[in-house]
């Protein structure tokens, strides 16, 4: 995932956790063009409420907000292959955030990935994804951000490497992987699938996470939500178009809906990056809305899977040695929660059989959630979620080769072994 070219210098690709978020890049006139109609307070407050809600449902507090930092300020470092970026100010300070972009500039970005001057925006902002966005829902999310506190603060120049820090050579990288276009509704669905559709397809952009990255750093469209792992975050990006992964055409709607407001369902847990999404955004969505987004993708059809990733292998008789270990060190440590018939105790304790990311060609997320543990995120459903202990000190690399190839084999799961080389190259990696 860390390949480049000199044509990926147009591909300063960041995926953050777990799902990325709108990333503007400075900005210089008034709150209104000069065209637009005087709005009554109450008309007022209700677009601003409106742009909260879809400012929300797009996360755009994830990468604009840095821990312990005021709201929308920016600053939030972005570690690409390419060099660091950092997240700019997007609050309507005149000097430093979007106090001086109208409503045409603000839709100008999100459709057409142009900045205020007429720069070009790197894609670590998804504009691939936001120029589905409406021109009402745009100016809703300008109306919201032009309604936060300003913050005088400067956005830190980004720290790229030459020649990725040459804004004209995106124009051969949007040729290649950007198609400008709002979302057109399919008569032939509903309107409830077509609002999951908008939502996962635009302001959700989820498939910067579960489309898998090229050697130009654009998105493999011809295995659109197939899956992928996440430049430099150590996390596999589950396919959505596979039951064998995180496909969802076998799961009740209600737990994927589950799943996605409250972060647990009897089918499993969200970890890592997908957590943040959820904790940042995803809860407080509306029931219609994460409803009609669980419709959505539960009918995604099958398509063709991302490249298979490199995953280091054992031999047959070394993982039958693995296997055998495995089960006692389950039994010592893991059955207690997750049940010695592997079922579990849902939600609180995802079950392990049956359960597709364990058994996924890819053992990145079960070996990180044994090395570091982890919890789900805590919702407004689910505040005080159960979480996972880490085994990074307690065990070696084989013990958790062995016990994470124990699980992705026994109880009718369809893995396979797993090499203790790949759980130290992960033990070694950075957790974010």
């Amino acid at each position: 995932m860390k390949r480049k070219s000199l044509f990926a210098l147009s591909a300063v690709v960041v995926v953050a956790a777990a799902a990325l978020v709108p990333v503007l890049w400075s900005g210089g006139d008034n709150l209104h063009n000069g065209s637009a109609m005087a709005a009554t307070p109450a008309d007022q407050a209700e677009l601003i409420k409106k742009g909260e809600y879809l400012a929300r449902a797009g996360d755009c507090i994830a990468c604009h907000t840095v821990r312990g930092g005021k709201q929308f300020a920016g600053g939030l470092p972005m570690a690409t292959p390419f060099g660091t970026m950092f997240t700019p100010n997007i609050t309507p300070d005149d000097q430093y955030g979007i106090g001086k972009w109208t409503q045409d500039d603000f839709y100008r970005a999100m459709h057409t990935g142009r900045s205020k001057d007429g720069s070009l925006l790197y894609p670590g902002f998804p504009f691939t994804s936001y120029t589905k966005v409406t021109r009402a829902d745009s100016d809703a999310i300008y109306a919201f951000l032009r309604s936060v506190p300003p913050v005088n603060v400067p956005s830190r120049p980004h720290e790229l490497k030459f020649p990725f820090n040459q804004r004209n050579m995106l124009i051969g990288w949007r040729t290649l992987f950007f198609r400008e276009g709002e979302f057109k509704p399919d008569p032939t669905k509903s309107v409830e699938w077509n609002r999951g559709a908008y939502l996962i397809e635009g302001l959700g952009h989820c498939g910067m996470c579960h489309t898998s990255i090229n050697a130009m750093g654009g998105p493999v469209n011809s295995a659109a939500f197939a899956g992928g792992l996440i430049p430099l975050q150590n996390w596999y990006a589950p396919s959505l178009t596979s039951n064998r992964e995180a496909g969802l055409g076998d799961w009740d709607l209600k737990d994927i809906a589950d799943l996605l407001k409250t972060g647990v369902s009897n089918r499993g847990a969200v970890f890592g990056p997908m957590a943040e999404v959820v904790h940042n955004s995803l809860q407080y969505m509306t029931d219609e809305d994460i409803n009609a987004m669980a419709t959505y993708l539960k009918t995604i059809p099958q398509k063709s899977e991302a490249p298979e990733p490199l995953q280091l292998e054992t031999s047959e008789k070394f993982g039958g040695e693995l296997l055998k270990q495995g089960q006692k060190i389950y039994a010592d440590n893991c059955a207690k929660c997750h049940a010695e018939n592997g079922l579990g105790m849902p939600p609180s304790f995802p079950p392990l059989a049956n359960n597709q990311s364990i058994q996924m060609p890819s053992a990145v997320n079960p070996i990180r959630m044994v090395l570091n543990g982890g919890y789900p995120p805590s919702t407004g459903a689910n505040p005080h979620p159960y979480g996972m202990p880490p085994f990074a000190q307690a065990l070696s690399n084989q013990e958790v080769a062995a016990v994470v190839t124990y699980i992705r084999m026994s109880w009718g799961n369809h893995g396979t072994a797993v090499s203790p080389q790949q759980v130290a190259d992960l033990r070694s990696a950075p957790l974010d």
